[in-house]
């Protein structure tokens, strides 16, 4: 069994605790959270140790792993203290606010061998994997072109008050929630761009950070790519996202939900035929012991228990491809500031 603990229990970090709890080959051991409500609540219902020091919960609690759940301004300091005293971590995403504070994890994590994961569920939803696949298989021929976009309605009026999500400094706004997914998705399909063209970071109902994110990017290899996000958008219910690629053999579109695939007459690929082919969810998503909110969320878990147990370092959705993503929304960020 491995032994895990948790650092943060708002709402993904109560997630990952149902997720881990039903686990078969885990244990969680020990919650750490600031808020005394919170750990006096899950003590005197679950039993389970509590903390409002993760140092203290490092030091005392016999760990192999944690995760850590709390605003992105303090995930550096959390991981890297993890990681130097030998443990597994996994993050929540984004993985830091500074790039460089990102690529110190993903070395530290490579020097002690440790698993090291961030919360990028995308990466584990079939669709978006048989995108993917479809991609580096040449299905499409050569991409020239592909967009990302999110949208949804988590600020859909002006609010009074501050929280995490509503201040820049903590990690808050659009950019580092809605857009950091995508741009994640985008790397995870076609790679990184080489650079950012240029973007625009737009305020509608929010005082101190972002509701909407749009960037233009460049490749390596000349295709472009474009970044469309906005949490201010009522006309989702929730969070949707999309990729489309464009290429010289086809085109694909993909969501949570189907995966279109359009070939030009005359080509083929696998059981693809020319014109349009849809494969569903349904199809391609890999089955699950505990489900919560969407397959990926176990499969993550799954993937990041795998790698523990293993004692690999190299794997998916590593501090290293997550260090990648934040480099890019750094970018973004300069060039937004730029614009205005």
């Amino acid at each position: 069994m491995t032994r895990v603990g948790l650092i943060g229990a708002g709402k993904m970090g109560i997630s990952h605790y149902a997720i881990l709890g039903a686990h078969p080959r885990v244990k969680v051991v020990a919650v750490c959270d600031s808020m005394s409500y919170v750990t006096s609540a899950l003590r005197k219902h679950t039993g389970i140790e509590t903390f409002k020091d993760f140092r203290k919960m490092i030091e005392t609690a016999e760990l192999d792993a944690v995760f850590v759940a709390t605003p992105t301004a303090s995930h550096f300091e959390a991981a890297s203290h993890a990681l130097e005293r030998g443990l597994h971590v996994f993050v929540e995403k984004p993985l830091c606010l500074d790039p460089a504070q990102s690529a110190r994890l993903a070395e530290l994590a490579r020097q002690k061998g440790k698993a090291n994961q961030v919360g990028y569920h995308n990466r584990f939803i079939g669709t978006f994997q048989e995108t993917r696949r479809l991609v580096r298989g040449g299905a499409i021929g050569d991409v020239y072109h592909l967009s990302g976009s999110a949208f949804g309605q988590v600020v859909i009026r002006p609010k009074s008050g501050m929280t995490w999500r509503t201040s820049k400094s903590e990690g808050g706004g659009c950019l580092h929630d809605y857009a950091s997914h995508v741009v994640d998705l985008m790397n995870f399909v076609v790679g990184v761009p080489r650079d950012v063209v240029a973007a625009q970071l737009r305020r509608i109902y929010s005082k101190d950070v972002e509701d909407a994110v749009y960037a233009t990017f460049r490749y390596a290899d000349g295709a472009s790519g474009h970044l469309e996000t906005n949490w201010s958008d009522a006309s989702h219910r929730k969070m949707s996202t999309t990729i489309v690629l464009h290429g010289t053999r086809g085109k694909i579109v993909t969501d949570r939900q189907e995966c279109r695939v359009f070939l030009r007459e005359g080509t083929e690929f696998e059981s693809y035929r020319p014109g349009w082919t849809v494969r569903y969810i349904t199809d391609l998503q890999a089955p699950v012991a505990f489900y919560l909110r969407g397959e990926e969320y176990s499969a993550q878990i799954d993937a990041f228990i795998d790698a523990v147990e293993h004692g690999t370092a190299e794997h998916e959705n590593s501090f290293a491809s997550a260090s990648e993503t934040d480099w890019i929304i750094d970018l973004i960020q300069k060039a937004g500031q730029e614009r205005s």
